[in-house]
């Protein structure tokens, strides 16, 4: 437990430690859940031949809205239903099913108002960025540990600890194990058939693996974190997971939705690197992105990881883009081009990452991973980072199998977190953006702009006319973004027409001084 933390915190982390122990997120037939919480029924019901196949809803309504949650078996004959209610008040359910002794079970329960913290789930918003249900922006500082959940169990509690002293609020990881960098574990989805590595039952599900999964889930949303769920992946070299076929695919992807939509910190990725997966085509990942789609009835954030080839985001399925590029965000200009082409919210949820490895994808200084994410916040994008930084050769590292931050990254998106949530409400958006501005903000009353690795002596105040008459006044401050100081300067600037009808100055201030240094950032806010 790191010192400081307060008493809310030390009880959170002690919920979160018992579901990872396997005591679960809920009980069973709760008289009340929090509004956005997780409301779980387990009905025991034996004598199914495929009880995996079995046809399970739940149909829940308050007499207004209903909405239709789908069931799982979780084996030994118990079979469950979730479900997490989008308003406060009484709820009724009932179990629509195939298999007699289930079909017509019903029940109520009450949704209460949210505690402190839970402010529903994410979802887009203003086209670019994303907000909780309850208006609270969400401004993605985001993570990638694939195979933390595949660990044992002191390597899943360290993981935890460490997010929680991170400014992380968002984990990309795998559903299925990558046989490459990320399993400590012998343990699977499915049920074995025989000796050999790809002798899987495809038609039966391990409940333990997926058990562990629902755990480590709703561990995260205890803290905060949202769960970017990925679905498939192409490093499998032993399993055979990725080479499925259709009919168990969809099966695999009804059966995760199931389990883990009513986690309100759910987020879907169809795959990550998805153009290395052979066996499917575009056409797969469209049906299987269609079938989330259908299935999840909360409509959870989706998306899909690239490799070299993009995959069509304008597609309606699509909510946002998840995209591999570290050459993006060596500016903003290009990092912004993303969202006008599909108008959507873009993560740049891979850009490589900060690492020691000889694979240039886990290589990146401390210095140049920050980069990225200042590069992507003045586009109005978001970046994602994540650490190769094995203690020594051989050793595992975050990217692969959590445990512990060891870079220099981490503490300055911490304070890149702070800047984000001192700025606009609505999130930041790029200024005059095809004019070479590399401006950010909200036109005629916020500026950030980001310097990089340049070591300007001085930059002049300029601003774009939108909404900018004339008379304005601001203050500036100067951002060191990786010594993580802000230093304000004196006196107000008071804005007037240049010579050039398309900017305005302070005349009796026309330029800022700068350090001269790397990494600086200028923060320009409208003070009357």
């Amino acid at each position: 437990m790191t010192q400081g933390m307060t008493r809310r915190a030390v009880v959170a982390a002690a919920a979160a430690g018992a579901a990872l122990a396997g005591a679960g997120a809920v009980q069973a037939q709760a008289v009340t859940v929090e509004r956005w919480g997780l409301f779980e029924t387990a009905l025991t019901a034996a004598g199914a031949a495929a009880p995996f196949r079995v046809a399970l809803t739940g149909v829940f309504t308050n007499g207004v809205t209903t909405v239709r949650a789908p069931g799982f078996y979780d084996g030994d004959d118990l079979y469950r239903l979730r479900f997490s209610p989008p308003e406060t008040g009484h709820w009724r359910w009932r179990v629509e099913s195939d298999l007699p002794a289930l079909n017509g079970r019903e029940g109520r329960f009450e949704a209460v108002a949210p505690k402190a913290g839970n402010h529903g789930p994410v979802a887009v918003r203003d086209g670019y960025h994303f907000a909780h249900a309850d208006g609270t922006p969400f401004r993605q500082i985001g993570t990638t540990s694939y195979g933390w959940t595949h660990q044992p169990e002191a390597r899943r509690r360290q993981t935890l600890e460490t997010l929680r002293a991170s400014p992380f609020n968002k984990l990309r990881l795998l559903v299925f194990p990558n046989a490459t960098i990320s399993t400590n574990e012998a343990f699977f989805p499915y049920e074995k058939t025989g000796a050999g590595p790809r002798d899987w039952d495809l038609t039966r599900f391990n409940p333990a693996y997926f058990q562990r999964l629902d755990a480590c889930v709703a561990a995260l949303c205890a803290q905060g974190v949202q769960a970017d769920v990925i679905l498939f992946h192409p490093y499998d070299e032993t399993y055979g997971f990725e080479e499925m076929g259709a009919e168990a695919d969809d099966h695999y992807v009804r059966y995760v939705v199931a389990r883990l939509a009513a986690y309100r910190n759910v987020w879907w990725s169809l795959a990550n690197e998805y153009d290395l997966l052979k066996t499917k085509t575009d056409a797969d990942f469209d049906r299987m992105f269609q079938l989330v789609q259908v299935q999840d009835p909360y409509g959870r954030l989706r998306s899909i990881h690239n490799w070299r080839q993009l995959y069509d985001h304008g597609k309606p399925w699509v909510t946002h883009a998840s995209i591999q590029n570290g050459s993006a965000v060596l500016d903003d200009v290009r990092a912004e081009t993303y969202r006008s082409v599909w108008k959507k919210p873009v993560i740049f949820d891979e850009v490589c990452y900060e690492g020691n490895i000889e694979d240039r994808w886990g290589d990146l200084t401390g210095p140049e991973m920050v980069r990225g994410f200042w590069h992507g916040l003045i586009g109005g994008t978001y970046v994602g980072h994540s650490e190769c930084l094995p203690r020594s050769k051989g050793d595992g590292f975050w990217l692969g199998e959590g445990g512990e931050l060891r870079g220099e990254s981490a503490p300055r998106l911490a304070f890149l977190k702070t800047v984000m949530e001192a700025g606009p409400t609505r999130g930041i958006d790029p200024i005059d953006k095809w004019w070479e501005q590399h401006l950010g903000g909200v036109p005629g009353h916020y500026y950030l702009r980001y310097f990089g690795d340049e070591t300007p002596a001085e930059w002049a105040l300029d601003l774009p006319r939108d909404e900018i008459k004339g008379g304005e006044r601001f203050r500036v401050d100067l951002i060191d973004t990786w010594n993580m100081t802000v230093e304000p300067l004196p006196g107000e600037f008071v804005m007037a027409a240049k010579e050039t009808k398309y900017f305005f100055h302070d005349p009796a201030r026309p330029t800022v001084s700068l350090p001269g240094r790397p990494w600086m950032a200028v923060r320009v806010m409208r003070v009357s």
